[in-house]
């Protein structure tokens, strides 16, 4: 009676030892452990079956400046002239004289009282004015260059804001190039080139930092004298 007793608690261990690992297992597998945002973002990216990305282009399409952060080259060739010329004459004269010499007798009473009246000229006025101006102005420029730009914004309708800069040393002088605009993903070359004259709003600055630079501006002294100078 005792052996079977015994026989007996011990199926009841082994049985709820065995269905409390199974309740385990199961609860374990039921939990869901999600990936990191990265990680999802690579597996939706890539194919399936397959390493290709489809953010890194493609492999038959060119490879052109669609999105924020992409890198364009700009061509800049920028060549302006322009010249004015104007010459103005103009001249002006004029006489005006009051004189009285006859008025009911009055004008012998007028001259005898006073010998330094002339009635016949009391006022003689005459003026005259000549301006001759004239003016010529010409500028001519050349710029060649080429720029790397990053596409630093994408609008709604496609087009694309670019900026970027490039500074070349030489000599201890600085050679600085920098540009900014609005660009057509239509406009770009298959090369992922664009020239400069498709750029909108182009801001485009060619400056120099350095010795060479300084020398070729007034000192202080004399720019200070030509803002307070009156004549």
């Amino acid at each position: 009676m005792k052996t079977r007793i015994l026989s007996c608690i011990c199926m009841v261990l082994l049985a709820s030892a065995f269905f409390g690992c199974a309740g385990k297992n199961a609860s374990t597998d039921l939990v869901h452990v999600p990936a990191p945002v990265e990680e999802q973002a690579a597996a939706e990216e890539r194919s399936p079956g397959s390493l290709y990305a489809s953010a890194s282009g493609s492999l038959f399409a060119p490879n052109k400046a669609t999105r924020q952060g992409d890198i364009l080259t700009v061509v800049i060739y920028e060549q302006a002239s322009a010249a004015k010329e104007a010459q103005t004459s103009t001249g002006r004269s004029s006489n005006a004289s009051l004189g009285i010499p006859k008025l009911f007798g009055i004008e012998t009473s007028v001259a005898d009282r006073n010998s330094n009246i002339d009635p016949s000229n009391l006022l003689s006025a005459n003026s005259e004015k000549n301006f001759d101006g004239s003016g010529r102005t010409s500028r001519q420029e050349n710029l060649s260059a080429t720029l790397t730009t990053r596409v630093v914004e994408v609008f709604p309708n496609g087009n694309m804001k670019i900026e970027g800069s490039k500074t070349v040393r030489v000599n201890a002088e600085d050679q600085i190039i920098k540009l900014s605009g609005l660009v057509r993903q239509a406009d770009i070359t298959a090369h992922n080139m664009i020239d400069s004259k498709y750029i909108l709003d182009a801001k485009i600055e060619y400056s120099g930092k350095g010795i060479v630079s300084r020398q070729q501006q007034p000192g202080w002294l004399a720019r200070a004298l030509d803002v307070l100078w009156p004549f």
